[in-house]
């Protein structure tokens, strides 16, 4: 996630600020620098380049597989309520506390090996996750395998921007675009194919299980490019802005946090809400992958977009209500414009992560900052988001229905208004 350009820098063109809106360096602070990853060849390169681009596109298939067959899994393993709802919560909760973990653990043994351990955990995870232990059942398994993975994605969020930033320099709007690109598409795979994967095999297990393989292909062929790497110990710069202290950080994080508590809404509940309004699981999940598609477009269009104001307060506000008025239409409205509902949802969704992302380029003047204000972001922000999944669950749980949870995202969306009008203003932090 390194070498952000700095907003004032007019000459940055729209596209470039689109591709590299997650590229902010985890790595800024170490002393020495990081070197790049020691490949020889161009075709190493390549190779390096792909694998990161697939490791992106393994990041979100944990929240949106389980998501498609939420109730299978609920009817034939006798998940509890509270299991439900934790196992909806849990990753995404880690994915706020585990990030800070990140640079400390690339500092020791090396960006490349921490990220290979993060797909070994990845992986271990996604196999562990549907077995049904001797004498225990289902939701030992459900429960651990669904931490590991959270875990293991929290670091890949972290350190992967970074690689692709600090070893292709030169073809920045090219691999940002990818892996971007390749994390959007992660979730609409999940979302997709685990509902046709359960219909061929006939058993939900079967169906997460699936995504166990490209996660272990992935490390298979990372595995001899990260063990080359020689780490080298790093030491922490002192100094630089402290972004807990600012004003306009908080109001970034905050506009951050909210928008999570529905992007993660999305991938947990957006099924489970149409299936309960009477949509097939197969037809749902490509719903939801279609809004996800969507979500692509959004975020690619937003950025640039926002770059081009004077300030983000209009942009920041209208993309929240879309989100937010999308996802209680596709709970209260009528279900003959079930897709319109949920291609609004899409592309608000794309554009208001975007824009979230794209206020830590716009709100700091330099790249450690903005490193620092994206760590806040990320523990803070995951870490509160990680809410919105707790409240749908407990509503549920408590009314049997989903309409309360459409009043919560009508109240959730016009706060991340509220708050995005606020960051949107053209301040910096530090001053």
């Amino acid at each position: 996630m390194g070498g952000v350009t700095p907003p004032e820098k007019p000459a940055t063109a729209a596209s470039e600020l689109a591709a590299s809106e997650l590229l902010v360096d985890a790595e800024i602070d170490d002393v020495p620098a990081a070197e790049p990853t020691r490949v020889t060849t161009r075709r190493g390169l390549v190779f390096l380049g792909i694998c990161l681009v697939l490791i992106g596109l393994n990041l979100r298939t944990v929240f949106s597989s389980f998501s498609a067959v939420l109730p299978e899994v609920t009817a034939d393993a006798g998940l509890p309520g509270w299991a439900v709802v934790v196992l909806t919560t849990v990753p995404v909760t880690l994915l706020g506390v585990f990030a800070p973990l990140a640079p400390v653990l690339a500092r020791r043994f090396g960006a490349e090996r921490v990220l290979l351990g993060a797909m070994a955990m990845l992986t271990a995870g996604l196999l562990l996750r549907p077995m049904d232990l001797a004498g225990a059942g289902h939701l030992p398994a459900l429960l651990l395998g669904t931490a590991a993975c959270g875990a293991a994605i929290a670091l890949c969020n972290v350190l992967l921007p970074g690689l692709v930033k600090r070893d292709f320099p030169h073809r920045l709007g090219l691999m940002g675009g990818l892996y971007t690109t390749a994390i959007c598409a992660s979730a609409a795979l999940g979302a997709g194919f685990t509902y046709p994967v359960f219909t061929a095999a006939g058993h939900w297990t079967s169906a997460l299980w699936f995504w166990a393989l490209p996660a272990g292909v992935v490390l298979l062929l990372f595995l001899p490019l990260a063990l080359r790497q020689h780490p080298v110990r790093h030491g922490v710069a002192a100094g630089g802005v402290n972004v807990w202290r600012s004003a306009v950080a908080w109001q970034v994080t905050i506009f951050m946090a909210l928008q999570a508590m529905m992007s993660f809404s999305v991938f947990a509940w957006l099924a489970p809400i149409l299936r309960d309004r009477g949509i097939d699981g197969g037809t749902a999940g490509l719903i939801v992958s279609v809004s996800i598609v969507l979500q692509m477009l959004g975020s690619f269009l937003a950025p640039g977009l926002a770059a081009r104001f004077k300030d983000q307060r209009a942009i920041n506000a209208v993309v929240a209500l879309m989100t937010g008025g999308g996802f209680a239409l596709s709970i209260f409205g009528p279900t003959e414009l079930i897709w319109v509902w949920t291609g609004l949802l899409g592309l608000g969704q794309g554009s208001l992560t975007a824009v979230a992302l794209t206020m830590i380029m716009l709100r700091t003047r330099d790249a450690h900052t903005a490193a620092h204000l994206s760590g806040m972001m990320q523990g803070v922000g995951y870490g509160l988001g990680s809410t919105g999944t707790l409240m749908v669950g407990q509503l549920h749980q408590a009314t049997g229905g989903f309409a309360a949870a459409g009043i919560l995202f009508l109240v959730v969306g016009s706060l991340a208004a509220v708050f995005g009008y606020r960051a949107g203003r053209k301040r910096f932090v530090g001053g």
